[in-house]
């Protein structure tokens, strides 16, 4: 699915709408820090998998990051702010506790990986998981 198809679908119930819903993501992963993506995914996925998937050797370092005292290379930053975006929509849409599951799951989208997985070792992982992440608030 396009995020142009998932764009025009609208929710009922009070719900809010999927351009709204990437709106809402889009804004928070660019206008929040390093350290506000880390602790948030530290929070959300536990420092080991959100080490793993920036490539960072060392889970503590994302603690670091987390409290501001050390930043995150360029290529980490990107995998973050990928991560992190997604969380923040899949959140938006259902809640954190979904989110945590949806991460670590087998995802039909994905050839039944893990989107962590995906976005850890696949070069296009970020785009490959917010597709993944549209297809589920589009179809479940």
């Amino acid at each position: 699915m396009t995020a142009t198809a998932f764009q025009n679908q609208t929710t009922t119930g009070g719900q809010r709408d999927g351009e709204e819903l990437l709106r809402i993501a889009h804004r928070r992963a660019v206008q929040a820090t390093p350290a506000e993506m880390a602790a948030y995914l530290q929070r959300l996925l536990g420092q080991q998998l959100k080490a793993y998937m920036t490539g960072i050797a060392n889970p503590k370092a994302i603690g670091k990051w987390a409290r501001g005292e050390r930043s995150p290379r360029p290529p980490a930053v990107a995998k973050l702010r990928e991560a992190f975006q997604v969380a923040v929509l899949i959140a938006e849409f259902d809640d954190e506790e979904t989110a945590r599951a949806w991460f670590m799951g087998m995802n039909p989208a994905l050839d039944h990986r893990a989107p962590a997985w995906v976005i850890a070792n696949q070069p296009d992982g970020g785009d490959r998981a917010m597709d993944a992440a549209l297809a589920y608030l589009s179809y479940g």
